[in-house]
């Protein structure tokens, strides 16, 4: 079953930062499937689109972070980015605001699609891969990161909590209450709890991305001293 996040929280201390974990997410077995059963985050089923979470383009945080995509775009070659002919005055952004990656015909500009010779998926992540680099480097923040979700909240003491744990329907707003499907809950949320070890290790780029080195490793230790399981 969908694993529950009923119990508390591990919590790592990182100078004025506290973070807290969900210990459920982290021990699950859930894995990314997409091009393996992923339905998507339409209004319907459409695993056939291999569109996974990118049917609305990315977000970015800052100005900064869509400078580096953007930087890095420039260098993604044709053979790797089916749409790199779609880059227009607004560069990869849907407006001058720079706040999102453009969508092209239903998806974001960097999704290839099905079919495509340089390979379906995202460009960026091609294209790191092909330059020995890591995706989390190349890809923009909300990508490389999800299903993970972290909220900060800063506490009377001064000390800010950074509390990491799955997205939920409820964290995309109005569009996720008519998403076909969402991959960390729910009863058809279930077929991507088929991963072979817990995220805590599958994510371990991306949870040290996140939180630092130093409190990935605490969070492993802490981890291990519960019982493991789904």
């Amino acid at each position: 079953m969908d694993p529950s996040a009923t119990d508390g929280f591990i919590e790592v201390a990182d100078g004025h930062t506290l973070w807290r974990f969900e210990p459920t997410f982290m021990r699950s077995n859930w894995t990314c499937i997409w091009g393996r059963g992923c339905q998507g985050i339409l209004d319907h089923p459409a695993e056939h689109l291999q569109q996974g979470c990118c049917s609305v383009g990315a977000e970015l945080t800052d100005i900064e972070e869509a400078m580096t995509v953007s930087a890095l775009a420039a260098t993604v070659p044709a053979h790797l980015w089916q749409h790199r002919d779609r880059v227009d005055a607004d560069d990869v952004f849907s407006d001058a605001e720079r706040s999102n990656t453009k969508v092209v015909d239903g998806a974001c500009i960097f999704l290839n699609r099905p079919g495509f010779a340089g390979g379906a998926g995202c460009a960026l992540h091609l294209a790191a891969v092909a330059a020995g680099e890591s995706p989390i480097d190349w890809k923009p923040s909300v990508c490389w990161q999800l299903p993970v979700r972290v909220e900060w909240e800063m506490q009377p003491t001064g000390i800010e909590h950074a509390t990491v744990r799955r997205w939920s329907r409820a964290d995309w707003g109005d569009e996720g209450e008519t998403m076909a499907w969402c991959c960390t809950e729910g009863p058809e949320g279930e077929g991507a709890y088929v991963g072979e070890q817990p995220v805590v290790e599958s994510l371990a780029e991306e949870l040290a991305g996140i939180a630092g080195h130093a409190v990935y490793v605490q969070l492993r230790a802490k981890l291990s001293e519960r019982p493991t399981g789904r």
